[in-house]
């Protein structure tokens, strides 16, 4: 018999959107549950009387208190190279990326700076809970190669590209059409498909691309199958007004990249937040995904992004900590400002709904609900275990709830890295808060 491992402690996970399908059926809830997994799936879960009663008698069993398990957060916009560069002051967007942006990521043609760098972002990622992202690299070669190696090396289940970017950025981190295709075509056999590992062709931004490289992106995506695309769209109103005057031919920002061929169903595009109404009405139809990044976007003064339209035309949407405009690598952090910007459009985001989308909902729109995004039987392992007694103050104002929603809601909104108890990747216990 396979070795297998059983998690006791209260279990919380997301079956479906709320919004789709309402509250009562979103989500599965075991007080005392128990948590089985062998080979880096989930064997079994349930009630702890029933699930232990379908095991053998010598099952090892790991016992929490005051733990909630739920699957890992799923991270759908962030920037690896920018780890060190996170909390810089004072900009929007087009100045924040000349003045830091820009010189941090030169450091990234050294493969020694890379691959710390690489090391320490998924350090980070496993003390927040998060076990997937999908993940920008620079310019450079060596820096995706870097981050594949470690990724690969923890068994995580990653998304990442080189950034195409061949104009309108200094000389140190252009690329050509020619070369952004060479170096982008031989990551992808080397990396796509390796174990755990997923590509995604990133050209930066539209106006950091000719329409020659853009073109290039979208032979990529033609020639090879399940690759990613991921980009960044209607970020800043400054910013559309620059593509605006660079390709005047296009009715939208996103029809730039509807041109190139660089939507589709797994096409990722951060922020999209001043969207015009024929560009939902477009992103829906082409299955193309939007990824909110709250704590950016109030960081960098961007803008409000405003979730319940993106439902109103059916456009998945998964969260982005997009570090490091990005504040926060904690997706309850993220949760919670994600909570405040809807609040402050009259729209509530329930619990279960931010649930979902750091969770499935991020694993849908990255399409790899069939492997991660809960912990239904079959499912690769990706799971964190939460701490109800992280903090004098969570642990004072759950004692102070009567209900799980009331539980769930004070963790969204007081929890951080301290939250995340434990993190394990494929079954494999990778994180431990001393």
């Amino acid at each position: 018999m396979t070795h297998a491992v059983a998690y006791r402690a209260a279990i919380l996970h997301s079956l479906d959107d709320p919004a789709k399908v309402g509250l009562e059926a979103s989500y599965a809830y075991y007080p005392d549950g128990v948590l089985v997994v062998a080979d880096g799936r989930v064997r079994d879960i349930g009630a702890a009387a029933d699930v232990l009663a379908r095991q053998p008698a010598e099952l090892n069993v790991v016992e929490f208190n005051n733990k909630l398990i739920t699957s890992g957060f799923i991270d759908t916009h962030v920037h690896f190279p920018q780890s060190e560069m996170i909390a810089s002051y004072g900009e929007q967007l087009l100045d924040w990326l000349n003045n830091y942006t820009f010189p941090e990521e030169r450091k990234f043609a050294d493969p020694a700076h890379s691959a710390r760098v690489a090391e320490f972002f998924l350090d980070q990622l496993l003390r927040n809970g998060t076990t997937t992202a999908m993940v920008f690299g620079t310019v450079h070669k060596a820096s995706v190669d870097a981050f594949f190696q470690a990724s690969d090396k923890r068994n995580m289940r990653m998304i990442a590209g080189k950034v195409m970017m061949d104009r309108h950025a200094p000389d140190f981190l252009l690329d050509t059409p020619e070369s952004g295709y060479a170096d982008s075509k031989e990551l992808i056999e080397r990396w796509h498909n390796k174990g755990r590992q997923l590509y995604a062709v990133t050209p930066r931004f539209a106006p950091t691309s000719s329409p020659e490289q853009l073109a290039e992106a979208g032979r990529l995506l033609a020639e090879y199958d399940g690759l990613y695309m991921q980009t960044h769209l209607s970020e800043n109103k400054q910013e559309i007004a620059w593509v605006k005057s660079l390709f005047p031919e296009q009715k939208s920002y996103l029809d730039v990249y509807d041109h190139f061929g660089l939507l589709g169903d797994r096409s990722v595009f951060a922020h999209a937040i001043h969207l015009e109404e024929p560009e939902f009405d477009r992103m829906g139809g082409s299955n193309s995904v939007a990824a909110f990044c709250p704590t950016s976007n109030l960081f960098l003064g961007s803008g409000l992004f405003n979730l319940p339209r993106f439902e109103d035309y059916e456009v998945d949407v998964g969260l982005g900590t997009d570090v490091g405009a990005g504040t926060s690598f904690s997706m309850l952090q993220t949760i919670s400002e994600a909570y405040k910007i809807l609040q402050l459009q009259q729209h509530r985001l329930h619990p279960l709904k931010a649930l979902y989308l750091a969770t499935l909902g991020g694993a849908r729109a990255l399409r790899l609900d069939d492997k991660i995004g809960n912990l239904q039987v079959g499912k690769e392992a990706d799971f964190i275990v939460l701490d109800l007694q992280a903090t004098p103050l969570i642990k004072a104002r759950i004692d102070n709830t009567s209900t799980l929603f009331e539980q769930l809601f004070v963790l969204m909104m007081l929890g951080d890295d301290r939250a995340i108890a434990e993190t394990y990747i494929y079954g494999q216990r990778q994180y431990r808060r001393d």
